[in-house]
């Protein structure tokens, strides 16, 4: 595949993935603390994922973003049928503790071979890099400390998420911001459209907007491509 000027990233399942024993830890964790009904470790994990499925579909509809502390505030209310006092839940407390527990399971690289392919590509290339993600339990300012614990975030010139732009894909205006960024970073260059690219594992948040404004996509790990396609 011939190089481009700029490549603009997903995140989730593109470059990196769950730890699922966070995902179980969590649940124990919102069991113990904020369970008026003793409902069982695994309806609490239902009602983590019964939540994420509803706000993503929200936020690819709406193309808002619903934040992190409003879907731990949803799970909470639909934990206790609605008669928790949410008054009473210390956000502060609960985000630093899902933080400490996500590092405690931190989520990993997609393939033994995502950090090597970066690399090979942003040494032949010269070309500039960006992340384009969707958030939701996991704020972007904690991707960008899970990006640097893996070695990933100097290779990236400028990170977007969700929660921190108000936007979600596939909105349109979302792959936009990233346009305006990447003339930012490359002043004094007019970079073509035909000269940048998207690479994501979601043809619908990922590929179609990607075309739908001009640049090029290339869909990764949910088919046979893997991240290795963008350099051989």
């Amino acid at each position: 595949m011939p190089y481009y000027q700029h490549y603009s990233f997903d995140l989730w399942l593109t470059l990196i993935k769950s730890n699922p024993e966070f995902k179980a830890q969590r649940a124990r964790y919102f069991q113990k603390h904020h369970n008026l009904f003793n409902k069982t470790e695994e309806e609490v994990a239902r009602l983590f994922r019964r939540v994420d499925l509803l706000v993503n579909a929200v936020n690819e509809k709406s193309g808002k973003n619903i934040d992190a502390d409003e879907m731990y505030l949803m799970v909470i209310s639909l934990l206790n049928n609605g008669e928790a006092n949410l008054d009473d839940v210390d956000m502060p407390h609960l985000e630093a503790k899902m933080e400490e527990l996500l590092f405690s399971y931190p989520p990993q690289l997609f393939s033994r071979v995502t950090f090597s392919s970066l690399q090979h590509l942003k040494e032949n290339s010269g070309a500039t890099f960006s992340l384009l993600s969707n958030t939701g339990y996991i704020t972007g300012k904690t991707l960008r400390k899970v990006l640097a614990l893996h070695g990933l975030d100097n290779y990236f010139d400028f990170q977007l998420y969700s929660d921190e732009v108000g936007m979600s894909k596939p909105n349109p205006e979302f792959f936009k911001v990233m346009l305006k960024n990447v003339d930012i970073v490359n002043p004094g260059t007019t970079i073509p459209l035909a000269a940048i690219i998207h690479i994501g594992d979601n043809p619908k948040n990922d590929i179609v907007p990607a075309a739908a404004i001009g640049i090029d996509g290339l869909l990764i790990n949910s088919n046979k491509n893997t991240i290795l396609s963008l350099i051989n």
